[in-house]
């Protein structure tokens, strides 16, 4: 049995494309998604087919998993360069989704291409950016600097809901990029779950977007994330941020470069900075601006179908004791109490947490975005006058 992608999708009239898949087990599962109808240019109606045909394979990653299989039936041919960045895609992009489930390389899709395809033509877009903001530290970040460039932009937010951050209206009103994932097909599909890489389909959609306002640069609040492993499974790297790493960005731009269009680039204004350097420019600059308003929280902000108008901290999460550790050196010990109510170095509840992202006592780094642990040591020995201690010794950074 094989996975299988029906066909794909898209309606200019409502800006919706479709994307449609047939699980192993019988069961066809069909996402939508719907763009701005808003300032959309002439388009090149074949490079939007191949900005389609891509974000298909990608969003594919939500349905494949349900049931897992190592033979794929892609709805048209590719080459062996495709091929390659669909194999990275479905398994280093998958590897949490590997670990969670006992699964290894050998269980995960393996695409076949044939020959080497012809590069693809400019799509003659405007130099204007397309910025994706979530609300957090980074997209934020990016939002400013490039604001502050004088650089033509609109931002963007993709949601599974109805609703979408209210901070994000500082950089003007956004476009809401609105996936229709099929939770019912995924339902009466039952079998795995898990991690998908969805940073790389976030990606995608705004691919879509910006072809159709005819833009041509893509920017995502990416640092230098992702260069520690969690595990390994075999030759596998289990890596839940796999899609912000590095390889995973450069084969983004090589495929869009090569098969969608040659004038359309992914990027970000961030990506040299490591997080903790990241935290420290957002302190200096937008910490008065936003501090009250941001956060990197998913358990408060991010589950599916849920109102996030005003961001939270929970407070309770590796998400949140990262931020708090990378903050610590650059604001101030009680501004971050107002915030998370307590200091949580002292909270043994967090103990087990902090272990994990200070690598320490062999606890396993949390599957989140978060710093690389000789950062997150950093920032804890270079901790401002007034924050507590962790209940252990916390080893000192090699760098």
């Amino acid at each position: 049995m094989a996975f299988k992608f029906l066909d794909y999708g898209f309606d200019k009239d409502g800006a919706v494309a479709s994307f449609r898949y047939e699980g192993d087990d019988g069961t066809v599962f069909e996402e939508k998604a719907s763009f701005s109808k808003n300032d959309l240019v002439d388009f090149d109606e074949e490079i939007l087919d191949s900005a389609l045909f891509f974000a298909s394979v990608v969003i594919g990653t939500s349905y494949y998993k349900s049931h897992p299989t190592y033979e794929v039936i892609l709805n048209k041919d590719i080459d062996n360069t495709q091929a390659n960045i669909f194999n990275k895609i479905y398994q280093e992009g998958l590897s949490q989704f590997a670990f969670e489930n006992s699964l290894n390389r050998d269980n995960l899709a393996h695409f076949i291409g044939e020959g080497e395809g012809e590069i693809a033509r400019k799509s003659g877009a405007k130099d204007a950016a397309l910025i994706l903001v979530s609300g957090g530290k980074d997209s934020l970040l990016s939002a400013e600097k490039i604001r502050e460039s004088g650089k033509e932009y609109k931002v963007a937010y993709i949601s599974s809901s109805d609703s979408y951050p209210e901070i994000i209206n500082e950089f003007g009103n956004p476009i809401i990029i609105r996936r229709y994932i099929d939770k019912e097909a995924l339902k009466r599909a039952g079998g795995l779950n898990g991690h998908v890489p969805v940073t790389l389909i976030n990606q995608v959609l705004s691919l879509i977007q910006a072809i159709l306002l005819g833009y041509n640069h893509i920017e995502f609040g990416i640092g230098r994330e992702g260069l520690e492993p969690h595990a390994w499974i075999g030759d596998l790297p289990v890596n839940h941020q796999w899609s912000k790493t590095a390889e995973a960005q450069s084969l983004l731009k090589e495929y869009i470069y090569k098969y969608v269009a040659t004038d359309i680039e992914f990027g970000s204004v961030l990506e040299d900075k490591t997080e903790l350097e990241i935290a420290e420019e957002f302190a200096r600059l937008c910490w008065d601006k936003y501090g009250d308003k941001f956060s990197s929280c998913n358990i408060a902000n991010y589950k599916q179908d849920e109102n996030n108008r005003d961001l939270k901290w929970c407070g309770r999460c590796a998400k949140c004791a990262n931020s708090y550790l990378l903050f610590a050196p650059f604001v101030k010990f009680e501004r971050q109490k107002q915030i998370f109510g307590r200091d949580l170095f002292t909270d043994p509840e967090m103990t087990e947490i902090f272990k994990g992202l200070l690598g320490v006592d062999g606890v396993m780094k949390p599957f989140e975005c978060i710093a690389s642990i000789d950062e997150l040591r950093q920032a804890y020995v270079s901790r401002l006058p007034g924050y507590g201690e962790l209940p252990f010794v916390v080893p000192y950074p090699k760098e």
